[in-house]
């Protein structure tokens, strides 16, 4: 089965330290919701959402600035921070050195300034609240699960209120006041298997959207990303995501990381197609089968984005150029076997050829897919057919450094 986000696991597992919620929560945890001033309306269609990770101030050397910088963040309508941790039934800090502490030099921040060591709030969250300031109409969630950290949901679904309780208090933090929108679950997968296996139950996942919509109100945002396994009795099946819709303002379906070299012989197939093709590996397993099965069991076109992977998956021993050779194994990546950042492939491996909406390529005796400018246009072009709420991607240091690819989302 394909495992969206695979590419988390090693950075999440070498997150610096975890730690549980504290002290630190606002007061008054168990009140009713303050109601919120109604957040600006986006219209269909125009939504851009990115991830920004919260590992990427490490080995990536991707900072807050790095948006700024590279024009995404004028591009951007919304940017999901990943990934909080989902544990002990609660929603809580995942690396709080990277999130709150780290110091930024001045050549490192988004406004020039340098972190003292005195002042209350550093790191990712203090450099995100400054890129806000120059961009005031961004809206910013807090993320939390992944394909790492979704096994505390299990545990979280038993009591959803209490779940939605430690969430809202988390988010809302009086040391990162008016950072965040509203949370984003993405949650891998409930009732199913991902990285650990669920058994909560169908109706589990609409229970605890139901709890964080109450929690949060109308003027906070409340998303979640999905899967995108459209077959029969397949992943989709498995949780009442239309049930749950009417409590989120849109899902993320994860439609990439549908092929990948954890089948290490192959057959080679591109990770995010768009559509079927002849001698595709699996059927369903393509962008627009997951956007007709969502919209089919009512889910609105409104409340559905289209996802795309900053990224490419690939496989080496592999001698036929066209999909669907054999291969001997995962290619070489710079983080992580199997898997590179469109930014490295676009020169390392360029593009030879496209199927099913999305392009592939042959170097050597390696074979890569990703998406490029022209195939996200492709992309774009059905997403508006399709009536669609907007964009969202997997993530934003996958770009190059004057974001190609988000300019091809327009």
């Amino acid at each position: 089965m394909h495992s969206p986000h695979r590419s988390r696991l090693r950075a999440l597992l070498a997150a610096a330290c975890t730690t549980a919620l504290g002290a630190g929560l606002l007061a008054g945890a168990g009140t009713a919701t303050a109601a919120a001033p109604a957040a600006p309306q986006v219209k269909a269609g125009s939504k851009v959402v990115g991830y920004f990770t919260e590992w990427g101030t490490y080995d990536r050397k991707y900072y807050a600035k790095n948006i700024e910088t590279s024009g995404s963040a004028a591009r951007l309508t919304h940017i999901n921070y990943a990934f909080g941790n989902v544990t002990g039934g609660k929603c809580a800090m995942g690396d709080s050195y990277a999130a709150t502490d780290r110091a930024y030099t001045a050549d490192e921040s988004v406004d020039g300034t340098a972190d003292t060591w005195d002042q209350p709030l550093r790191g990712n969250f203090n450099q995100l609240l400054k890129l806000r300031k120059k961009h005031p109409g961004l809206k910013i969630l807090w993320s939390f699960g992944g394909w790492t950290w979704s096994s505390g949901f299990g545990e979280a679904a038993k009591n959803p209120a209490a779940f939605a309780q430690s969430c809202y208090d988390l988010v809302s933090n009086s040391k990162w006041a008016g950072l965040f929108d509203g949370i984003d679950i993405d949650w891998e997968y409930p009732n199913a298997c991902g990285n650990s296996c669920d058994t909560s139950g169908r109706d589990a996942f609409k229970n605890v959207m139901a709890a964080l919509r109450q929690k949060f109100g109308s003027g906070k945002l409340v998303t979640a990303a999905i899967t995108a396994d459209a077959s029969s009795g397949g992943k989709i099946d498995a949780a009442d995501y239309a049930g749950a819709a009417q409590y989120v303002d849109w899902y993320n379906p994860m439609t990439y990381d549908y092929f990948g070299a954890w089948d290490a012989s192959g057959p080679t197939a591109p990770h995010s197609p768009l559509t079927s093709y002849s001698g595709i590996p699996k059927a369903d397993f393509n962008t627009s089968s997951t956007i007709a099965k969502l919209k089919g069991l009512g889910v609105p076109a409104s409340k559905l984005l289209l996802g795309i992977g900053f990224y490419g998956r690939g496989w080496t021993g592999v001698t036929q150029a066209a999909p669907g050779g054999t291969a001997t194994g995962p290619a070489a990546g710079t983080y992580e076997q199997g898997i590179d950042d469109y930014k490295v492939l676009r020169t390392k491996c360029p593009a030879t050829g496209t199927v099913g909406g999305t392009a592939y390529a042959k170097c050597g005796s390696d074979w890569w897919s990703y998406d490029t400018p022209a195939t996200i246009a492709t992309k774009m072009t059905y997403k508006n057919q399709q009536g669609l709420g907007g964009t969202f991607f997997w993530e934003l240091s996958g770009d190059t450094a004057n974001g190609e690819l988000i300019k091809a989302i327009g």
